[in-house]
Formats: structure tokens, C-alpha cells, sequence
């Protein structure tokens, strides 16, 4: 792969009672943050199989109906790593309880005001605004 490939990506807002999941990232990129979670799409899959089966790779949670909410150039390139291409879905929680597996080290549900108080990637935040506000409508 050269450095001006894309790599796409996934990740997914999961709402439940007025909070949102949040993984704390295990690898770079963003090692130590807490975001979405989510991952690179796999050959052969839709965005939308790949957001769900990193979902149940990083959480075993799984989701209703996904709602794209936004696509995000993510340039790691810096850190030796890749250009992404990041697909972020949005979901409510279907069932099963958060549990942090393969490159997430934590996974729970927040509130907004425990969200404004980690350490996040960038967008993070401004997506988890929308959502609790109602201005990305989640069905």
C-alpha cells in the first residue's frame, strides 16, 4: 500500500437512554482516546456489515437500524500510519452489554456530561452534541 492510499473505516454512535458508548482506543491510531467504536472495513464487505461486525468485535453490543451521520478524512500518515476514509454510523442499542474486546480497553455508556470530561478524538464530541441534542435523528 503507498501513502496516498484510503483506507476505509467505520464507527458507530450507539445510544441508550440518553447516553452514548464510547471505546477507549487499545492501538493507534488515536491509542488512548476514546471514540466510536469501529475499525477498518474488511475486502468484500458494505460499510454497513463492517460497522456492525467491528461493533460485536470491539463491544458485543449490537445495534438497530444504522443512519449514516457523516464521513471523516482521518490522516494518520504523520505517525506512520494511513489515510482513512471514516464512516460514522449512528444506532440504538439493540442488546448486550458493553464489554471492551479486541483494540478497545474500555467500552461503557456516558453521559454527556462524563463525554466532556475524557479525552476524545477529534469530532468526537461535536457528533455526541448532535445525537443527545436530537439534531441527528436516530430512528
Amino acid at each position: 500500500m503507498n501513502q496516498t492510499s484510503i483506507v476505509p473505516a467505520v464507527s458507530v454512535a450507539v445510544m441508550r437512554d440518553g447516553k452514548i458508548m464510547l471505546v477507549r482506543r487499545g492501538r493507534a491510531p488515536s491509542k488512548g482516546l476514546y471514540a466510536f467504536p469501529g475499525g477498518r472495513v474488511e475486502d468484500g464487505e458494505t460499510l454497513e456489515e463492517a460497522a456492525r461486525r467491528e461493533l460485536i468485535e470491539e463491544t458485543a453490543v449490537t445495534v438497530a437500524e444504522l443512519v449514516l451521520l457523516r464521513a471523516i478524512e482521518i490522516d494518520s500518515r504523520d505517525d506512520g500510519g494511513s489515510l482513512y476514509l471514516l464512516t460514522v454510523f449512528g444506532a440504538r442499542h439493540a442488546q448486550g452489554e458493553p464489554v471492551a474486546a479486541d483494540d478497545a480497553d474500555e467500552a461503557a455508556f456516558f453521559t454527556l456530561a462524563e463525554i466532556e470530561r475524557l479525552p476524545l478524538t477529534d469530532s468526537t464530541l461535536e457528533i455526541v452534541l448532535e445525537l443527545v441534542s436530537g439534531q441527528s435523528a436516530l430512528p
